[in-house]
C-alpha cells in the first residue's frame, strides 16, 4: 500500500468532502453542512493558510483517504479534521497524518497541542490517546445540525 502525503489543495474540495461525508456516516446523527457549518471544505487550503496553519492530504491510487491540519494563533497549535477512510482504517495513515501536525509543532517551538474531538469519535479518542494526549472530561457543545459534544484533548510537548 503506497500512500502519498502531500499538502492539501483548494482543488481537493470535492473528495475532501466526500471522505469526510464518509466519515460522518460512521456515527448515527451526524450531518456534514458544508455551506452552513463547514465552508473551509471548499478551499482548504486557503483556509488553513489564513490561520498560519498548514494541511496535508493522503492518497491511495489517486484517492483522498485521509487528512489533517492545525491552526496556529496566539500561540496555540490546534490539531484539526484528521479523518481517514473507514476501509483502511488501522494502517498507521492516522499516526503518520498526527506526525505533521507533531513535527509542525517542533519547528513553531509550541509547547502543546490541542484538538477538540466529537464524543461520538471513539477510535480517534484511543488514538490521540495512544499519542500520548490528555482529555476527555472537558467538553463544549457546537449547537449545530448535528448537536455535537465535542471533547477537549492536549498533549504537552515539553518532554517528550
Amino acid at each position: 500500500m503506497d500512500v502519498i502525503y502531500r499538502p492539501g489543495l483548494d482543488a481537493d474540495a470535492s473528495q475532501l468532502i466526500a471522505l469526510v461525508e464518509k466519515c460522518y456516516a460512521e456515527y448515527d446523527g451526524c450531518i456534514l453542512d458544508v455551506a452552513g457549518e463547514e465552508p473551509q471544505l471548499n478551499y482548504i487550503a486557503t483556509h488553513f493558510a489564513g490561520k498560519n496553519g498548514e494541511f496535508w492530504t493522503a492518497h491511495l491510487e489517486d484517492k483522498l483517504v485521509g487528512c489533517i491540519g492545525y491552526t496556529f494563533l496566539q500561540g496555540e497549535l490546534e490539531l484539526k479534521h484528521l479523518y481517514v477512510d473507514g476501509d483502511i482504517r488501522r494502517r498507521g495513515i492516522a499516526s503518520r497524518l498526527c506526525d505533521q501536525v507533531e513535527q509542525a509543532a517542533e519547528r513553531l517551538r509550541v509547547d502543546k497541542i490541542v484538538l477538540w474531538t466529537d464524543t461520538r469519535f471513539k477510535e480517534a479518542h484511543q488514538l490521540y490517546e495512544n499519542r500520548g494526549f490528555v482529555g476527555g472530561a472537558k467538553t463544549r457543545t457546537l449547537n449545530d445540525l448535528s448537536n455535537t459534544v465535542e471533547y477537549y484533548y492536549e498533549k504537552s510537548l515539553l518532554n517528550s
